[in-house]
């Protein structure tokens, strides 16, 4: 390790017990969508200027509870992490799961309500960085390029929202399949299109089990609507998918 190298370690105030360092998290913090298109050193000295905190967690560990007051933003370094809806039943279902890069928090930590809607448990042994309310504000302040992407990033997030009320207004499963592959088509403009969701995941955006989507699929396949191979569908029937839908 050449001498800035070190120096740049020795200075970094998150280094943790186990010798990492923020110097290699760039590559998640570029994921993030809060910090895209800022400059590297740039980042690192706002980020310098904040009280922001690493976090480490153990698989299975809990993050927050439902109800639990949250005062940062979250921003995932390292591993996978999951946003649970636990119902008193004991039943658990996955509405997300987060990659590094992938933020949570950042609706709630601005709303008059700031308690959290679901548990986050930590699905692998991760790290995560916080950054709380007021530093946020004072990021934005300081960087324009920041403010812009914070509020591109609620935007989003209230748009993704929007989409899943919409699949929750659907009736059965084939108008909420029907919904998901016309979304694609749309944004992808073309009849093959590549699903960006694994069925795990698209089966939990669309709030059904696995098996009855990949039965559905089948069914879809099977009545000339759709073909597919693995993550990739080629819609064979435009305007009979869109009759499920009008």
């Amino acid at each position: 390790m050449d001498k800035s190298s070190s120096e740049n370690r020795l200075s970094c105030k998150w280094c943790l017990e186990s010798g990492k360092c923020m110097d290699q998290y760039t590559e998640s913090l570029r994921k993030c969508a809060v910090f895209n298109n800022i400059d590297e050193k740039l980042l690192i000295g706002i980020l310098n200027g904040v009280n922001a905190r690493i976090t480490s967690y153990t698989r299975n560990q809990s993050i927050a509870f439902e109800g639990d007051e949250c005062s940062s933003i979250g921003i995932l370094l390292d591993g996978h992490i999951e946003i649970q809806k636990i119902f008193l039943s004991g039943k658990t279902l996955t509405i997300s799961t987060l990659s590094p890069g992938d933020t949570f928090g950042e609706v709630i930590v601005f709303s008059n309500m700031r308690k959290y809607p679901s548990t986050i448990v930590s699905s692998s042994a991760s790290q995560v960085l916080y950054i709380s309310r007021d530093d946020i504000v004072q990021m934005c302040s300081s960087e324009k390029g920041i403010l812009k992407n914070f509020m591109e990033l609620l935007s989003n997030k209230i748009l993704m929202l929007n989409r899943k009320i919409t699949i929750l207004s659907f009736d059965t499963l084939r108008e909420k399949v029907c919904n998901y592959l016309m979304d694609e088509y749309r944004k992808q403009k073309r009849r093959d299109i590549l699903l960006p969701l694994s069925r795990k995941e698209m089966a939990e955006t669309l709030g059904v089990q696995r098996p009855s989507l990949s039965r559905e699929f089948i069914n879809m396949k099977d009545e000339g609507l759709i073909d597919f191979d693995k993550n990739r569908v080629t819609l064979l029937d435009i305007p009979a998918l869109e009759d499920y839908l009008y």
